[in-house]
Formats: C-alpha cells, sequence, structure tokens
C-alpha cells in the first residue's frame, strides 16, 4: 500500500506540474485588444492580438461562447477516427499522428518560455522534434513522462480561446459523463489504453511501470539464487491526456478572466479531486478520473468566485 501511494504520489506530482506550467503557457498566450488602423474609413479600431504560433490562434471572426459544439465535434471525429484506424490496423499512421501532435504541443509550451527570443517559434519547433521522436519511437520513459508535462499545456493555449468559462463547464460536463460512459459501460477507455501501449507502444498521458511488493522479493530471491532471467509481471499507472488538458483549459480561462489566485484555487481544486480518486481507488481496476477533477474544479471555481 505504501508503494502504491508513493506511485500514485508522483503522478499526482506530475499533474500538479502540468497544470502550473499551462497556467504560464495561458498567460503567455493571453489575448490583448489592440488598436490597428483601419484602411478604408481612416479610423482606429481595437482587435484582439493573440500570441500563439504555427497558425494555431483563432480567426477573427470566431466566438468563444460558439465553440461548444464545434469542439464537440472535433473529438467523435477524433475518437472515431481512432476506433477506425485501429480496426485498420494502421499503427504507422497512427504513429506519425501522435508524433506530429506532439511536436506541436512540445513546440507551442517552449515557445511560451522563449517568448520574445529571436527566432523563439523556430527553436522550439527544433527541441520539440527529436523529443517528440524519443516519446513516439524510443520508449524511454523519462522522456515520455517529461514531455507529456508540456504536451498538454501547449495544447490546452490552442482550446482556451475558443471558450469562454461557461462554455467550458458545459464541455467539462459533457466529457465527464462521456469519460464515466466509455469506462464503466462500455470499456473502450481500457481497449483504448491497452491498444497504444500494446500495439502502439505508447500512450497519450502519464504512464510509470512499477512491480508489487510480490515481484520485487522474487526478484530479489532470484538474483540471489543467480536467476537472472527470472520474469514477473509488470504493474502500470496511467494517467490520460484528457485528464490532464481540460483542467488546464478551464485554469487558463480563469486565470485570464479573474486572475492567478483564483485560477490557482482551480488547479488545487482539480488535483484534489484527482487525489480523492487515488485515494478511493482499488488496484488493476480502470476508473474514469473526469468526473473526480471536474467535481474538484466546481468547487475550486465556487470558491474563487467568492473570493475574486
Amino acid at each position: 500500500m505504501k508503494y502504491r501511494w508513493k506511485i500514485t504520489s508522483i503522478l499526482i506530482g506530475m499533474f500538479l506540474v502540468a497544470q502550473l506550467i499551462g497556467l504560464y503557457v495561458a498567460y503567455v498566450y493571453a489575448p490583448e485588444s489592440i488598436q490597428v488602423l483601419n484602411q478604408t474609413s481612416g479610423e482606429l479600431e481595437n482587435k484582439t492580438a493573440y500570441h500563439i504560433p504555427y497558425g494555431m490562434a483563432p480567426p477573427e471572426d470566431v466566438e468563444p461562447t460558439a465553440s461548444v459544439t464545434s469542439i464537440l465535434i472535433a473529438l467523435a471525429i477524433a475518437v472515431s477516427l481512432m476506433l477506425l484506424l485501429m480496426r485498420l490496423k494502421a499503427e504507422v499512421f497512427l504513429r506519425g499522428w501522435f508524433f506530429l501532435v506532439v511536436i506541436i504541443g512540445i513546440a507551442l509550451a517552449l515557445n511560451a518560455f522563449f517568448y520574445g527570443l529571436p527566432y523563439a517559434s523556430l527553436v522550439s519547433l527544433i527541441i520539440a522534434a527529436p523529443l517528440a521522436y524519443l516519446k513516439i519511437f524510443k520508449r524511454n520513459m523519462y522522456a515520455h513522462n517529461g514531455t507529456e508535462l508540456v504536451i498538454y499545456p501547449g495544447i490546452a493555449s490552442v482550446f482556451i480561446p475558443l471558450l469562454s468559462i461557461p462554455s467550458a463547464l458545459i464541455l467539462l460536463v459533457l466529457i465527464s459523463a462521456y469519460d464515466m460512459y466509455a469506462v464503466w459501460h462500455v470499456g473502450f477507455m481500457q481497449k483504448m489504453a491497452r491498444y497504444q501501449i500494446e500495439t502502439l507502444r505508447l500512450f497519450s498521458g502519464f504512464f510509470i511501470p512499477y512491480i508489487g511488493k510480490k515481484e520485487r522479493i522474487a526478484l530479489q530471491r532470484a538474483k540471489a539464487a543467480g536467476n537472472k532471467n527470472k520474469k514477473v509481471p509488470v504493474h502500470i499507472a496511467i494517467l490520460g491526456g484528457g485528464d490532464i488538458v481540460f483542467p488546464i483549459i478551464i485554469a487558463g480561462l480563469v486565470l485570464q478572466a479573474w486572475g492567478l489566485v483564483p485560477a490557482l484555487i482551480v488547479t488545487l481544486g482539480a488535483t484534489l479531486g484527482l487525489t480523492f480518486l487515488f485515494y478511493i481507488s482499488k488496484k488493476g481496476k480502470f476508473y474514469p478520473a473526469m468526473p473526480f477533477i471536474t467535481v474538484g474544479i466546481f468547487i475550486g471555481l465556487a470558491i474563487a468566485y467568492i473570493i475574486r
């Protein structure tokens, strides 16, 4: 039990670090109102300027409150495409897809840290490419989890300008309901996680392999007996990418609307919700994390609203 909590504590710690990085990225990419000269009328007009590179900034005519439906449609298409490609066993294409998404996510986050420096977006891409290669094709656990800390802050920065706080909360509730259905009723999340880990040999989320107490004792005894080929089952502790990115989106919106302290309270609520899930969870079972994280977010959001 003590060793299990050590592993879950690492997951919770990585989750929190990713959230804090996400807040910083959201702060850097916060839109600002600028005045531009209308060439036709000759008058100054207020326009919203975004600092998100690689053509990821939203179109000027997109209203944040009108984007929930389009995001849900995009997610439905992505899930459907994933299922189709899994059925077609298109592993090469899927690895390429993941590779491109990882590069973009890492580069967006790194660019926030390099923002204002010469060629920041180009340097970020140059750094992101080999890190993505290590993550997708070399299965290095340090590279995998290290890049996960910045991938989701980068991805979240694309969605934050498309949403308002109310619309994001609606999206959060819908995603949580889907998560419960996908895990507890149809088992889709488990199948997709196993497919990623066993077939694609990658995973979109935090991933920590470990062996239990009995297995460690068996290895020690085998080593003492000179048996170096002893095999034991390896357990894994995972936290999906969606469980990481959606809290960042909410906290990023709160940061831009209400300020740093309310955003940190929302982040703390999400972290405590995840901690509660790990506290009640049982070894070897899958749980939908989003409902627990969502409850924590709503509690944090209520407190943040009162004190803002």
